[in-house]
């Protein structure tokens, strides 16, 4: 049976590639744009639930403007934590399974090691505490809620890592780039596909099954965003790649403070749902791939 998914959301990274992912999976998607349910707006939102028929639901909506957000408390607490909640409580013990899509930018970056689920989160910035506080209502308001927190988040849509790369090696001027903050990488559509392939599992769970709860996904390699880019550079550029000098995060300050370790341990994701990501180079080459062949049909 096909499975029905009510999606909050639909230009963001995620939400475009569940949209464009949609096609392989046994799934019907019903996406729902800001226009039609505004998660500044939590009643909104909750109306919408009365709509759409579904067996699972996706939050791939999201306040994610990390150093605006530290002067834009109110609204990212709202979008992030109010409006998820508001939409758990309502769904219910009764009503579908829910998947909330978090961030590493809960954990303060200061562990040394990669980060498993169960360990003690403390963010370091609005953003990720409004993440943090989404995650701790949706669980107490949903037993069927499943949380996903998931890193340094790239696609060929909208405003991310790899695209901002390549417009700066496409201007010439000399590119700096953070060499000690350290993370794993997440094409959205490797997150995308992990959703859509466990959508008929999640919407047959019962409350208390171990598919719920707090799993991390994130693509296989840790990697500092200096050695990311070189990557970027390596797969998209080859020889052609220009020089990129290494700059330490003290030496560029920004409003909201980022975890200089945020690697997410994926080993409980792994032993659950038995899917392991793939590196995240591989996913990267497909993202590039796909970047030169839009260039190619805009030319």
């Amino acid at each position: 049976m096909t499975t029905r998914i009510l999606q909050f959301g639909t230009s963001g990274q995620l939400a475009s590639e569940l949209l464009g992912q949609a096609v392989d999976f046994d799934v019907e998607i019903t996406a729902l744009s800001r226009a039609e349910a505004d998660f500044a707006d939590p009643a909104a939102a909750v109306r919408a639930l009365g709509v759409v028929k579904a067996d699972l639901v996706v939050l791939a909506a999201a306040y994610t403007a990390v150093d605006l957000a530290e002067t834009d408390r109110e609204l990212a607490y709202q979008v992030n934590a109010g409006t998820p909640a508001a939409i758990a409580a309502a769904l219910g013990a009764a009503g579908p399974p829910l998947v909330f899509v978090s961030t590493d930018y809960v954990f303060d970056g200061d562990k040394g090691a990669p980060y498993a689920e169960d360990d003690a989160t403390n963010p370091g910035n609005v953003y990720g505490a409004s993440k943090l506080e989404g995650e701790r209502r949706v669980l107490a308001a949903h037993p069927r809620a499943l949380v996903l927190r998931t890193s340094w988040v790239v696609s060929s849509h909208g405003k991310n890592f790899v695209k901002t790369m390549l417009r700066l090696a496409g201007e010439g001027n000399p590119i700096k780039v953070v060499d000690d903050q350290f993370g794993r990488p997440t094409a959205a559509r490797d997150l995308a596909r992990f959703i859509l392939s466990q959508a008929k599992r999640l919407a047959a769970a019962e409350a208390g099954d171990p598919v719920f709860g707090v799993h991390h996904f994130a693509n296989v390699g840790e990697t500092s965003w200096k050695d990311f880019a070189e990557g970027v550079f390596d797969l998209a550029l080859g020889p052609a790649a220009p020089p990129i000098g290494a700059i330490r995060t003290a030496e560029r300050p920004s409003p909201a403070r980022r975890p200089l370790r945020g690697t997410l341990d994926t080993g409980k994701l792994e032993r659950t749902f038995g899917v392991t990501p793939r590196p995240w180079r591989e996913a990267v080459a497909e993202i590039v791939a796909e970047l030169k062949t839009e260039q190619r049909t805009a030319a």
